[in-house]
């Protein structure tokens, strides 16, 4: 079975948490070999009433391989961790990990809906993008930042990370 690359999209209301919640993430899932700049969130209001009105967006990606299957149990741990940075029980910072494979983009749930798959009882999978043709494509369930071809050169940047270390590895 193929390893793929562990990555998290991040929504954080004060870049001032941001090193701190990096060195959490890190102590976590280990050395991070990829990590964007920070940009507006402006996709959606949807996080607004918890979050506030000015959400920063960025990604990071983990050095160390994982199988697909442990991204249950590493929701799990992110949630854990959103907890952490929350005030009055409104999250500052909201994790929403995934990986990367050669084929795909797949990110994590809480939330069941028809195209989603149990990957243990309170965590679903989402295959969010596809890799056909050179280059990712969108899915009708495609939330709109990941629909944003602006982020596809950062999706792009870690399976690039992922298909070098595969080749290390045979």
């Amino acid at each position: 079975m193929l390893k793929v690359k562990l990555f998290c999209g991040i929504l954080i209301n004060n870049l001032i948490l941001k090193d701190k919640l990096i060195k959490i993430l890190q102590k976590k899932f280990g050395k991070i070999d990829y990590i964007s700049e920070p940009y507006i969130f402006n996709y959606t209001d949807y996080y607004n009433n918890e979050m506030g009105n000015q959400i920063y967006r960025f990604y990071v990606s983990f050095e160390k391989l994982i199988y697909g299957f442990s991204l249950g149990k590493i929701k799990l741990i992110t949630n854990k961790i959103e907890k952490k940075f929350s005030k009055n029980k409104k999250r500052n910072v909201n994790i929403d990990p995934g990986f990367i494979s050669l084929a795909n983009l797949c990110l994590a749930t809480t939330k069941n809906f028809s195209h989603r798959i149990p990957l243990n009882q309170k965590i679903y999978a989402e295959v969010t993008l596809i890799y056909r043709n050179k280059k990712f494509n969108i899915l009708p369930w495609t939330y709109p930042d990941y629909k944003d071809e602006k982020n596809f050169i950062h999706f792009e940047n870690i399976r690039n990370i992922l298909k070098n270390q595969l080749k290390l590895k045979n």
